[in-house]
């Protein structure tokens, strides 16, 4: 098995993996703006991640946003998934590691997005791997709600 693999074509997560630096945080209404951005992003990304977890992966596709959705077909995204999620098992662990608020992604169309990752421990770890980071991207949409524009799972 691959220590790294890219689950989803979304481009949006290959351009997500970032650290979070204290530079970013931001202060006063933009910082609360920022803060309940991420909040909803978070509770988002969770319900999303549900669905892969339970094998949903055809449901995942359709509760996506129309971008990721422009980006891999509804067949291909199951066979990803099929291929990339299924062997390494249930979740055993999963932790917030970071999320950040921007608006500003390189090869994504302008939005607001919150790049959330997760240390996330599977039941059937590749062999040397301690945990896998999961980068979701959910990004706002017209109707308020936060939907789920990327994903990448790779070993550390």
């Amino acid at each position: 098995m691959r220590s790294s693999r890219l689950v989803a074509g979304a481009v949006v997560a290959v351009a997500c993996l970032v650290a979070w630096s204290p530079a970013w945080a931001q202060t006063g209404d933009a910082g609360k703006k920022a803060e309940e951005a991420e909040k909803k992003a978070v509770d988002a990304a969770k319900a999303w991640l549900g669905l892969v977890d339970a094998g949903r992966y055809l449901e995942s596709w359709d509760a996506a946003a129309p971008y990721f959705r422009s980006v891999v077909t509804r067949e291909k995204w199951d066979a990803r998934l099929v291929n990339a999620r299924t062997p390494l098992g249930y979740v055993k662990s999963r932790t917030l590691a970071m999320k950040r608020y921007t608006t500003d992604l390189e090869y994504a169309p302008k939005g607001e997005y919150v790049v959330v990752v997760f240390k996330t421990v599977f039941q059937n770890m590749p062999k040397g791997v301690k945990e896998q980071l999961e980068t979701i991207t959910p990004m706002l949409q017209r109707d308020g709600a936060w939907r789920v524009s990327g994903y990448n799972i790779k070993a550390p």
